[in-house]
């Protein structure tokens, strides 16, 4: 009984098998038709014998494996390859059926080829994940046929296989070139050297009529008898902290995926920025609680670190606690930082809410708030309205909208970045905002 199981009768067999029977119908009026029915019986049992001989005699006609991705990037077309080689002597027609996911919910995926005898083909195919996590692959089923196609032999090959679903880590590429030194578009090729007062120290000179009164070194005033300052330089790393809301706001889809994965996707690419920049990337996720913490640094795993947090972020639906992070940030945070808080606020109320706490965060970091457009209001305000109906909607559309400007405003009024933008440029307005901070030396 073996042989039985991967053995398919294919739909050919019955449509002849159909034609058949209506001949023989037919034949009760035209006598004629009933030998030529008998005789199409005999044709069909010998193809279907001959066709069944072709496909079944021998073992391992065909040969196949599946080549998956070390990793899946979220949000991004992502490369499946399947190489087959056909052991038979004859051209061979293939229907594949490879058991993807279950998160893609696709469940008539099939795949048609032709493989001529004794040659090999790779076969490509795209899945785009739209959640992080693990993503667990079936079987690859090959149903291999003649050109008779009368039957079929079914082939399995790699029995499962588990592919887990990053952040999306090509965009690290997509925006590899934005990675520059954005002063040298501002100013031209010449290294500008821009001198502050932070905590790296550059050199001890003399005093010229003009310098800071705070840098002189008295020490050194009195070694050498004439008045000597210190001179300090921007610090080269600087903390940069993506700070990811992980409440139910969060969870608001938009082409599939959901503000909180756009949030993380982008944080990712800026923490590669900042590192090639060399500034500290960290991160930390927050909603009841603070959690995911990776504190800001420049070592060599740092990008290993920020890559396995991200993967196990997810939100909680839970109202994010804005006194919490405020009251972590306060306690573990002591230099000076870049905090990029991914966040929404829908109303201008719900933004009155929680300022208190971005205000206090603002007087000790520079805080950049980050927050998405209503895209779905954007499409109703500009369609035409036809009804009064359609009015109304236009109407309050607006008023939504325009409380998103409202928010902006009320930010800018208490000195606290923001940046308004939706969810496909969220990536690359992040970039723009953070070089801009750092040729603008505001950090």
């Amino acid at each position: 009984m073996k042989f039985l199981k991967p053995f398919y009768i294919q739909p050919r067999f019955f449509y002849a098998g159909i034609g058949i029977v209506v001949l023989f119908v037919l034949s009760y009026f035209i006598p004629i038709l009933f030998n030529m029915a008998q005789l199409f019986i005999v044709i069909l049992a010998l193809l279907f014998v001959v066709d069944f001989l072709i496909i079944f005699i021998g073992k391992n006609k065909i040969e196949a494996t599946r080549l998956l991705p070390d990793k899946f990037s979220n949000g991004d077309e992502n490369s499946i390859q399947l190489n087959i080689h056909n052991n038979y002597s004859i051209l061979v027609y293939l229907e594949i059926i490879d058991e993807i996911p279950e998160q893609f919910q696709v469940r008539d995926f099939k795949l048609k080829e032709t493989i001529s005898s004794r040659k090999s083909k790779s076969i490509q195919y795209l899945l785009r994940p739209t959640k992080r996590g693990e993503y667990y692959f079936g079987n690859l089923n090959i149903y291999a046929s003649s050109i008779i196609n009368l039957v079929a032999k079914r082939f399995t090959f790699n029995h499962g296989a588990m592919v887990p679903t990053y952040p999306s880590f090509k965009q690290l590429k997509k925006f590899e070139l934005l990675n520059i030194n954005q002063n040298s578009l501002d100013y031209g090729l010449k290294k500008v050297r821009r001198l502050g007062h932070t905590m790296e120290f550059e050199q001890i000179k003399d005093y010229v009529l003009g310098d800071d009164l705070r840098t002189i070194n008295w020490k050194a005033t009195a070694k050498k008898n004439q008045l000597m300052v210190n001179q300090f330089q921007d610090e080269k790393s600087q903390p940069i902290y993506s700070i990811i809301d992980k409440g139910r706001i969060m969870k608001m889809p938009f082409d599939s995926l959901s503000l909180l994965d756009y949030a993380i996707n982008a944080s990712l690419v800026i923490s590669s920025i900042a590192l090639k920049k060399h500034d500290k990337a960290g991160l930390f996720s927050f909603s009841k609680k603070v959690e995911n913490m990776v504190v800001a640094d420049r070592r060599n795993s740092q990008m290993r670190l920020i890559l396995e947090a991200f993967y196990n972020i997810k939100t909680d639906f839970f109202e994010s606690d804005f006194s919490r992070l405020y009251t972590s940030i306060k306690s573990n945070i002591n230099h000076r930082s870049l905090l990029l808080l991914y966040t929404n606020f829908e109303t201008l109320d719900g933004l009155e809410r929680q300022l208190p706490y971005l205000k206090a965060i603002a007087k000790s970091h520079l805080l950049v708030v980050i927050f998405f457009k209503n895209t779905e209001l954007d499409s109703i305000i500009n369609e035409k309205a036809q009804t009064i109906q359609h009015v109304y909607d236009k109407v309050i559309a607006e008023k939504f909208a325009f409380e998103k400007r409202l928010i902006v405003n009320e930010l800018r009024k208490y000195g606290i970045y923001s940046i308004l933008t939706t969810p496909e440029n969220l990536t690359i307005d992040t970039i723009n905002k953070y070089l801009e901070i750092k040729a603008r030396g505001l950090l």
